[in-house]
């Protein structure tokens, strides 16, 4: 089924298909940020144009380009322009309309952004000494209102360019969603929107053809990312990746982490790999020549060159190529952490901290339903130092919520704060157990030997707590029966655990990591058997004093380093 025109193509609200009727709402909402738009600058569409090799000394009006989602049109109309140049170079006295109706297909959801976009289109090929007729009609040709995921596309693209929605998974209507994950594999987790239009947009590019994309790069380390990279590691090859995290890509500040990829439909081989370039004309005209030149040369210092990026659905590996040496050595003598038999867990989610968690000695509560508490303010110096808070604990030792009717003082605490814990949707789901907290509290693990690290931080920060206290939501812990927590810790401080959780690990902005459970599970370590006894000492005394350049030191022992493999941490570890 192919494109309709215009005057057809007008969305009527469907009172029988809930589908479209999600579709229409989105299509009707305001405002950018509720619809995922962002603005890219001027000079990044020319760098990505040129990046797919969309350019006026290519005959474009013999190849097709697809937008889709034009927004305003930061791509569309320089799109229009570079068109407009290559077909006057080599068609001087060609129609317009016979030579170009067939060169852009562009789609667009919100109908007003679509209307003001549509006639600045026709006012740019006004300017350009198009016929109000005809400059009409292409634009007819070129321009859908409509959902892109949804939406019948007949045939294949050259170019697939631009800058995708960036929409949660909570703004998109129950029924879309379904629709939406029923339609494309990649709609996976927590997927954002971008994910299944990179999955439809690979799906047309013909044999040969570039997608340019800049958008957030969640997908190519995290969890929701697996399936789509899969897809282009099977399928496709990754040409281009550039780092454009903290660069003002955009016209407006962003909180999404931006990358510029280029894939195509073509032999997968070697990525070219640039990081943070400055937003200029001049600079991105030369990184883009040198991203496309045959043979990148040697003293090239901008742009590396890696193989086997992709790997399956494994997170895209985008560091140096000896960093990468290193990572693949370690994870093929090394048993991951978990292996090693160190367990990896987030503390407790309550769904309500107001209602759950309060000063320990004032939880007006029996003495075993209330446990003592740490958060990351208690361990912001590197050390435990609690600051006297508590949570509540609604589990018997079984697993099991306790029966209210046992615990008079329990009942009464939370009987009083009701309202705010049936409120939450773990309770609306099962009201009967209303007073749970989202995580199962296990008191024993309040007792045992544990390391706890923040989220997020520029560098590893992995503080001992001896067995105290129940690690809160935005902790992550490590426990072990078999590796001596100590010496884990100076580990786990080193530039070597850094090294993986940098590489597998999602950036944010400002430099800070992630360390999140799935990526501390990637870690390597020996067996604690395997560890001989003064390295056993070394270690623990290295993370007892807090030394970071011991705990570097006692590490690459561990790991038996070589000079080179020390060097691309950064030091020697001396």
């Amino acid at each position: 089924m192919a494109f309709v025109p215009t005057a057809v193509r007008k969305t009527s609200i469907s009172r029988i298909c809930p589908v479209s009727a999600a579709s229409e709402e989105l299509a009707m909402k305001g405002g950018n940020e509720a619809l995922g738009a962002v603005f890219t600058r001027p000079e990044v569409v020319d760098f990505i144009l040129d990046l797919v090799g969309y350019t006026e000394n290519q005959p474009l009006h013999k190849k097709r380009l697809l937008e889709p989602s034009f927004g305003g049109g930061s791509f569309l109309l320089t799109i229009v322009k570079r068109l407009l140049g290559a077909w006057r170079a080599s068609r001087p006295n060609g129609s317009a309309l016979d030579d170009l109706s067939n060169a852009i297909r562009a789609v667009e959801l919100h109908h007003d952004t679509f209307h003001s976009t549509y006639d600045a289109v026709i006012a740019l090929l006004r300017q350009e000494g198009i016929a109000a007729n005809t400059a009409i009609m292409l634009a007819d040709s070129w321009l859908y209102q409509g959902d892109f995921l949804l939406m019948p596309i007949k045939g294949e693209f050259n170019f697939v360019v631009g800058n995708p929605p960036y929409v949660r998974q909570e703004l998109i209507p129950a029924p879309l969603l379904t629709e939406y994950r029923r339609r494309y594999q990649t709609m996976y987790d927590r997927a954002d929107i971008y994910i299944p239009f990179i999955e439809r947009s690979l799906s047309v590019l013909s044999a040969g053809g570039n997608l340019g994309f800049i958008c957030a790069d969640r997908w190519m380390k995290n969890r929701y990312g697996g399936p789509l990279r899969s897809l282009v590691s099977e399928r496709f090859h990754l040409k281009v990746y550039v780092d454009m995290v903290g660069t003002p890509a955009f016209h407006s500040d962003v909180t999404a982490y931006p990358a510029i990829t280029i894939i195509s439909r073509e032999t997968p081989g070697a990525t070219r790999i640039a990081h943070r370039p400055t937003i200029d004309r001049g600079t991105l005209d030369k990184l883009a020549n040198l991203l496309r030149t045959p043979t990148l040369p040697k003293e090239n210092s901008a742009v590396r060159e890696l193989a086997r990026v992709t790997n399956g659905s494994e997170p895209w590996l985008l560091e140096s190529s000896d960093q990468m040496a290193l990572i693949r050595r370690l994870e093929g003598c090394f048993p991951s952490l978990e292996e090693a038999g160190c367990k990896v867990g987030i503390g407790v989610a309550t769904g309500a901290d107001k209602a759950f968690i309060g000063d320990f000695d004032t939880l007006d509560v029996e003495p075993d339903r209330k446990l003592p508490l740490v958060t990351t303010k208690d361990i912001m110096s590197g050390e435990v130092s609690w600051r006297g808070k508590g949570v509540i604990n609604p589990f018997s030792d079984s697993g099991e919520l306790v029966d209210l009717d046992d615990y008079p003082r329990l009942q009464r605490y939370l009987e009083n704060r009701r309202k705010i814990i049936s409120g939450r949707h773990c309770a609306q789901k099962a009201p009967a157990r209303w007073y749970r907290t989202i995580d199962r509290i296990t008191p024993s693990l309040a007792a045992k030997p544990k390391l706890l690290i923040p989220d997020i931080k520029g560098e590893a920060h992995i503080v001992f707590e001896a067995g105290e206290l129940y690690p809160h939501h935005n902790l992550y812990f490590v426990t072990s029966d078999n590796w001596d927590l100590r010496a884990l810790q100076a580990v786990l401080l080193s530039a070597v655990t850094r090294l993986f959780v940098a590489t597998y690990s999602t950036k944010m902005r400002g430099g800070f990591l992630r360390f999140q459970a799935q990526y501390l599970r990637r870690i390597r370590i020996p067996h604690w058997a395997d560890v001989p006894e003064p390295l056993r000492q070394e270690l623990t005394e290295a993370a007892t004093r807090r030394n970071m350049q011991a705990c570097n030191r006692a590490a690459f022992k561990l790991y038996g380093l070589s000079y080179e493999e020390r060097s691309a941490l950064g030091g020697n570890g001396e």
